[in-house]
């Protein structure tokens, strides 16, 4: 190696490597070369797609996503001893979402290049071209249908030395297979996975390194300082958003974990929320969200033990739960042990709740609390709910014990059951013939009282 080809390499890998950050260039230790990962600049709402059967089968169902970033291209290179002034450097072209046709045509385009700069050093030129003129130069555009070849032993090249299985939408239609040129994709699914993620991890990364400003504190914080809201886009500072949450949590109210903005209805997922109040609070808020989450389901009881209360499944239509933890057999109606065809025990307190939720129900509600307790006991209930306005509403005739509701009037009443007549107030039995005596005598209890005195 000359002198002047030896300082020419050593300049450029240490021109590449203070412009580059370690994700973009990594030189070698043991050679003069190393790796560049060009990641490319995609115009807004870029569209990318898989359409099912495209590769042995393997796939049949269908992708598409919006994206602002996708996997590098990366370029391995090693420079020989007469470059730049007479070996271009030795490379292999990978890349998950660009077809082995399509890396073989960038391929050309660096040899194309490494003519151009005629003994000069071309790594930089290499890397602007990728980043700049890979989208243009293959006429991708938006919305984009990634190509992939078969997997396996079926990917192989005819005589004629040009890719069967693979199809081209560069340039040109077929183009000779370049071993220089790698697809690196194992299967449809993981490339899927591989686009989602890098793209997340892309997007996280940009959000970390920008400022936001809180609309709690008023202080602008850094991204990494920040959760962001997907679904609304709105912004707030982690220590703001650990205060809100955390009091929350504490109140047990699990299900409000919202965005702050007024009215907005997006909830920070636990990933979030782990983040924000650490482990020992998370724990409680992953059980109060699981309980909540149980309450709703119809299907599930909890155990009436106590010291217990495990979730018990139930089945349809059954009555009968066993607790799979304290193995406890229970009534899933009344809670209580489980006592096969016989009704459901009912104290008295229960028995009124039970008569309001009855006379409120739907046929389909009153047969089920008929089935549940019983039908005597239901019309014990209801025959208890007119007992009690009689008490309220009427008195009892002193002849002969028949309710009599007072209306209007005055207080000389008649009972046409036993046709006697009685003083309302203080319920003695008046004389037929005169009954207003009662009211007129100045030695009796009720003297002019025969109307109810006036309010004041």
């Amino acid at each position: 190696m000359s002198r002047e080809d030896k300082e020419a390499q050593e300049d450029e890998l240490l021109a590449l490597a203070s412009i580059y950050s370690e994700d973009e260039f990594k030189r070698l230790e043991t050679a003069p070369g190393g790796e560049i990962c060009v990641c490319l600049d995609l115009p807004p709402n870029f569209s990318v797609a898989i359409k099912g059967d495209c590769a042995s089968n393997e796939y049949m169902g269908s992708f598409e996503s919006i994206v602002s970033f996708l996997p590098p291209i990366i370029l391995d290179f090693e420079l020989p001893p007469g470059y730049p002034s007479t070996d271009p450097p030795a490379f292999k072209l990978s890349c998950k979402w660009l077809s082995p046709s399509q890396l073989a045509l960038l391929c050309q385009r660096l040899d194309d290049l490494w003519v151009e700069y005629a003994g000069e050093v071309v790594l930089f030129a290499w890397m602007q071209f990728l980043k700049e003129g890979t989208l243009e130069y293959l006429k991708i555009n938006s919305p984009y249908e990634i190509q992939l070849c078969e997997f396996g032993p079926k990917c192989i090249k005819n005589n004629l030395g040009i890719s069967d299985s693979c199809s081209a939408t560069g340039p040109a239609e077929a183009v000779i297979w370049d071993t220089r040129a790698i697809q690196d994709v194992e299967s449809v699914t993981t490339l899927i996975d591989c686009i989602l993620d890098f793209n997340e991890a892309q997007q996280k990364k940009c959000f970390d390194s920008k400022s936001y400003m809180c609309d709690i504190c008023f202080s602008e914080k850094v991204g990494s300082e920040c959760t962001h809201f997907k679904k609304c886009e709105h912004i707030y500072c982690n220590a703001c958003l650990k205060d809100y949450y955390t009091v929350q949590i504490q109140d047990g109210q699990v299900q409000a974990l919202n965005c702050p903005e007024p009215k907005c209805s997006s909830v920070a997922t636990p990933a979030q929320v782990k983040l924000l109040v650490g482990e020992e609070l998370f724990s409680r808020y992953d059980r109060l969200l699981l309980q909540s989450s149980l309450d709703l389901m119809a299907d599930v009881v909890y155990c009436p033990r106590p010291n217990c209360r495990t979730p018990v499944m139930l089945e349809p239509g059954g009555e009968m739960g066993i607790c799979s933890s304290c193995k406890y057999a229970f009534c899933t109606l009344c809670k209580l042990a489980y006592h096969a065809v016989a009704y459901c025990n009912i104290t008295s307190e229960k028995l009124l709740l039970v008569r309001d939720e009855y006379l409120e129900a739907d046929a389909a509600g009153k047969k089920l609390l008929e089935r549940r307790y019983g039908k005597n006991v239901i019309v014990k209930a209801v025959e208890m709910r007119s007992f009690e306005w009689l008490e309220k509403n009427s008195k009892r005739c002193p002849s002969c014990r028949a309710n009599v509701e007072k209306i209007d009037g005055c207080n000389r009443m008649f009972c046409t059951r036993c046709n006697k007549n009685f003083c309302w107030l203080c319920l003695a039995v008046l004389s037929n013939g005169d009954p207003y005596d009662h009211f007129n005598s100045s030695s009796s209890g009720c003297f002019n009282l025969l109307f109810e005195p006036q309010k004041a």
